[in-house]
């Protein structure tokens, strides 16, 4: 009886540690979202999630008319700060916008990235939970290929969270 309770313990621990179910080992939950600005390229990165095979929630928008960035770069920030989703992605006409606003938030760290070199290096060197991209500054195939890098990039640790600890110190006692 006994090595049934080990052996069932050892299994579900091996288990948990190899599928989906654990936070820390599985792929990135992800939630996207755009402004009037930023549709098209928010419709790429659908793509490529689904591609990658990555699970995500789309926040919208999904019109041409005017709206403003605040509306959905702040809940998608909320709910990554919160633990709700593991990283959000936000585009705009410049990504500007998305990212001050997201920036606003208590434990988000968005990174405004346009270049592939950045993308990975905010996420090895600052650990971004939030990427923002401007539709209006680059086009749809270096989008994807910023995202892909993004997704895909562990931060380093180390000196890195040394860092991130301190800032994360500062938000605490400064909000």
């Amino acid at each position: 009886m006994v090595f049934y309770f080990i052996f069932r313990k050892a299994f579900l621990f091996i288990f948990l540690m190899n599928t989906s179910c654990t936070r820390a080992h599985r792929i990135p939950f992800t939630l996207l979202a755009s402004d009037h600005g930023g549709i098209h390229i928010r419709e790429e990165i659908k793509g490529l999630l689904e591609e990658m095979g990555l699970e995500y929630e789309d926040f919208g928008c999904d019109c041409e008319e005017s709206v403003d960035y605040p509306d959905y770069a702040l809940p998608v920030a909320e709910k990554v700060a919160s633990g709700e989703f593991d990283r959000g992605i936000l585009i705009c006409g410049t990504g500007i916008g998305m990212s001050i606003s997201a920036n606003k938030v208590k434990g988000i760290r968005c990174a405004l990235v346009h270049d592939v070199f950045s993308a990975k290096a905010t996420r090895q060197h600052n650990d971004s939970n939030v990427l923002a991209m401007g539709e209006r500054v680059i086009g749809p195939g270096l989008a994807r290929e910023i995202a892909r890098v993004w997704l895909t990039t562990e931060f380093e640790g180390g000196r890195h969270a040394r860092r991130i600890e301190k800032l994360t110190t500062y938000e605490e006692t400064h909000s």
